[in-house]
């Protein structure tokens, strides 16, 4: 019998729970709410009894007792950056990500929200791992046209980092020794350059940067996105939501569930098909942008989320970017194991525990941007 885990990692489109016992998931389920179901909730934080019944009721179910847990881990939120590790969950941090304190309202927040929760009426200790928000940027990715505008990273940290090092360790490589470009595409797509163990630049995946997504706008034009607030009569919180909840898939076609867009561009939905491949074709954009980051020297492109589980999808990239560097698939994410194993080697000592201080890891990635 190992260490017992209990994991919580909702996204924009669902939520996953799994316990593992040692390195074994001994259970896992995995949870979509279909944009229907969410659209009945005004802010993120409305959702947090809505997805607590969903956790609660899973766990019920399975018969999982949480008083034998030796530990939570709830995915972290973007709240103030901060290096990478695994943190203690404490009450500044549940704090920040209750207040959504950097203006970005993302079911990432609910993650550390949820386990506290549940830590404090099971008396379980609670962490969280490599949060969107963990800062490793050059200099050069920060700034921008605008003064006191800054490029901040809200990346999907946590896969990419592990798929990066799980690469490297099956190339027979040290991640902290070669360069990759990582692309997660899921319900939200994160694109980061990673330089010899370090994610120099990458595309901000909530705030409107980088491909639409399923549930987001992707970077648009500001001109017209000004002119279109003026002729709709929209507010900045519209915009907000189009930014990391009804954009992309949902404003063009009514759902966020990417398989379902793949299906109907192959039985004839003309506009289904037009989106999905300008969905992967501005991701194919994006990953050359990385390229250049890098100066061409790129060891590998690494592809993860749900979304690469599509061929179709993997094909196109490949079209697109295999002159690059070779293009490898790891469809779905290792975020589950990424958490289970923080908490692992927080609990045996293997790494120090980190605090969050609420201070930026660079100080004006948020201070006078937001």
């Amino acid at each position: 019998m190992g260490l017992k885990i209990l994991v919580i990692n909702p996204g924009s489109t669902s939520i996953k729970v799994s316990v593992f016992d040692g390195d074994d998931r001994v259970f896992s389920v995995n949870i979509h709410h279909s944009a229907d179901e969410l659209m009945k909730y005004p802010t993120v934080n409305s959702q947090l009894p809505f997805r607590m019944r969903i956790v609660s009721g899973a766990l019920a179910e399975a018969g999982v007792d949480l008083s034998e847990m030796d530990a939570i881990v709830g995915r972290g939120g973007i709240t103030y950056s901060m290096e990478s590790g695994t943190y203690e969950i404490e009450p500044l941090i549940v704090a920040h990500a209750r207040e959504a304190v950097t203006g970005v309202h993302h079911p990432a927040n609910l993650g550390v929200q949820i386990a506290d929760e549940l830590c404090r009426r099971y008396g379980v200790r609670g962490f969280f791992v490599n949060p969107p928000v963990v800062d490793e940027y050059q200099e050069l990715a920060r700034t921008t046209g605008i003064k006191g505008i800054y490029r901040k990273p809200v990346t999907h940290a946590l896969n990419l980092k592990e798929t990066a090092i799980r690469h490297a360790k099956l190339t027979g490589a040290k991640y902290d020794e070669r360069n990759y470009i990582g692309a997660h595409l899921g319900g939200g797509i994160s694109i980061t350059a990673h330089r010899r163990g370090r994610m120099v630049d990458a595309i901000n995946c909530t705030d409107g940067e980088g491909p639409m997504a399923a549930t987001r706008c992707g970077g648009i034009v500001v001109k017209d996105l000004i002119d279109y607030m003026e002729r709709r009569g929209l507010s900045c919180d519209d915009v907000r939501e189009l930014c990391v909840k009804t954009g992309g898939f949902v404003d063009h076609l009514g759902t966020s569930d990417a398989k379902e867009v793949e299906e109907r561009a192959y039985a004839g939905d003309e506009t289904a098909l037009k989106l999905w491949n300008t969905l992967i074709y501005q991701v194919g954009k994006t990953i050359g942008s990385m390229a250049a980051v890098l100066q061409g020297k790129v060891d590998g492109i690494l592809l993860s989320g749900g979304m690469v589980k599509s061929k179709n999808l993997v094909s196109q990239i490949e079209d697109y970017c295999g002159w690059i560097a070779p293009v490898t698939a790891y469809p779905g994410e290792f975020e589950m194991e990424a958490l289970a194993a923080g908490a692992m080697r927080a609990l045996t000592g293997e790494e120090e525990v980190r605090k969050y201080t609420g201070v930026p890891v660079w100080g004006e990635t948020y201070v006078g941007a937001l």
